[in-house]
């Protein structure tokens, strides 16, 4: 009798896999040859196409990965933290190419969206707060998120709490990763660049509206009313965060001081320039 190296479980003498863990049992030296042989077999192995069928049919037909994964299919798909895992690498790995060869591409783009640099700076702190602190911004917004959505279908006993939580992790998940690749793809382009991140939050609520209506077999009017009543609880929400980060930069940053500052040194700038206009006239 042999043993799994895996689980260490015995095997029978022709086995090639364990019955127990599924592991392929491996009893000789590595060669460069059995190294290529193992790497082609896995990569079109149909398990490696987890990753490609689950971004699919996230789009095509969430409900599969979603309630499939919550009513027990696990080989089929990538696993809901798994898939987060991944969305979250790509947008680090994105950040890093950002800040690598376009670090001022933010900046342009506030630039044009706001009127005044008081505005455009602000806008900037807030964003490089979110992007610095991305990661454990997403752990704190999937719990509300799926908060909210029990809430909004609290008089539909289909899913708990922890299955939101699943629910609303793939959605933002697969989200998240869509639109990081847009910008990965566009970022060379400021003018693109620029309307992919003004059109983020559409696309989010758009997805995930086709996420609810395809999980929750919604009608048109069903979908329109449950997104209104979440986008209203998501604001409520949002102006209840924004005021805590408010009141903790307040209290303990620097942020509206040097906001101040900024404004007295456009002003004072202007009435400069005004300055030596009237006295060249």
């Amino acid at each position: 009798m042999k043993q799994c190296k895996n689980c260490e479980k015995s095997l029978s003498e022709a086995a090639l896999y364990c019955e127990t863990c599924g592991a392929r049992y491996v009893d000789h030296r590595l060669t460069l040859r059995y190294l290529a042989e193992e790497g082609s077999r896995s990569f079109f192995n149909i398990d490696a196409n987890k990753p490609l069928r689950t971004f699919v049919d996230l789009f095509k037909r969430p409900e599969q990965v979603i309630d499939g994964y919550i009513h027990g299919v696990r080989k089929r798909y990538i696993h809901v933290i798994g898939y987060l895992t991944i969305a979250i690498t790509v947008s680090g790995f994105f950040m890093f190419i950002l800040q690598k060869w376009a670090p001022d591409l933010f900046n342009s783009i506030y630039a044009e969206m706001y009127e005044t640099d008081v505005q455009a700076e602000a806008f900037k702190s807030w964003m490089t707060f979110t992007l610095e602190y991305q990661t454990l911004i997403i752990f704190l917004t999937i719990p509300i998120l799926a908060g909210i959505s029990k809430l909004v279908f609290l008089q539909n006993k289909k899913y708990n709490y922890t299955e939101h939580l699943v629910l609303n992790t793939y959605a933002y998940s697969h989200i998240s990763l869509v639109t990081t690749l847009l910008f990965i793809v566009t970022f060379w382009e400021p003018s693109i660049f620029k309307w992919i991140a003004v059109s983020t939050l559409p696309i989010q609520i758009l997805y995930f509206s086709h996420v609810l209506k395809r999980l929750f077999a919604l009608t048109w009017t069903q979908l329109l009313l449950k997104v209104l009543l979440f986008l209203v609880v998501l604001l409520v929400v949002y102006i209840f965060l924004v005021i805590a980060a408010m009141i903790y930069m307040f209290l303990f940053t620097d942020f509206f001081q040097d906001m101040i500052e900024l404004e007295k040194a456009k002003r004072a700038v202007s009435y400069v320039v005004s300055s030596a206009m009237n006295w060249t006239s």
